[in-house]
């Protein structure tokens, strides 16, 4: 009778699982391929936000260094409505490796030259018309 029990619920749990995985997939596969947003690129140093970029595929692509305390250097790149750290002096460089971002599901980070990119939908009433310094 114990044996009957454990299979029925495992089975439960087997089922319970794949639905978690149909529907999480099924949210990912509607919402994933669309942006509804305007999204804008924050790059902040120190705490202190020194650039604004707004990331659309009409930006021209560019790039720029951020300098930081001592030898700290950062070159970052916008491509094609996407940012990424290209280059840094930071000794692990994970931040090069984060590779190009459009979303906002995580922030690309520099914690030795104390940089963070972080990107966020425009909300109503901001424009992004200009890069701002």
């Amino acid at each position: 009778m114990k044996k009957l029990a454990s299979n029925k619920a495992a089975l439960v749990l087997t089922m319970g699982i794949i639905l978690l995985f149909v529907v999480s997939a099924g949210y990912l596969l509607l919402s994933g391929g669309k942006r509804n947003a305007a999204m804008i690129a924050e790059v902040w140093q120190n705490g202190v936000m020194i650039r604004s970029i707004p990331l659309t595929s009409e930006t021209a692509d560019f790039s720029f260094t951020v300098k930081g305390e001592g030898d700290a250097i950062n070159v970052i790149e916008v491509r094609g409505g996407r940012i990424a750290v290209t280059s840094a002096s930071c000794p692990d460089k994970l931040c090069v490796g984060m590779g190009f971002h459009d979303d906002s599901l995580l922030p690309i980070t520099c914690l030795p030259n104390h940089l963070v990119i972080r990107i966020r939908p425009l909300e109503n009433g901001e424009s992004a018309d200009a890069v701002t310094y």
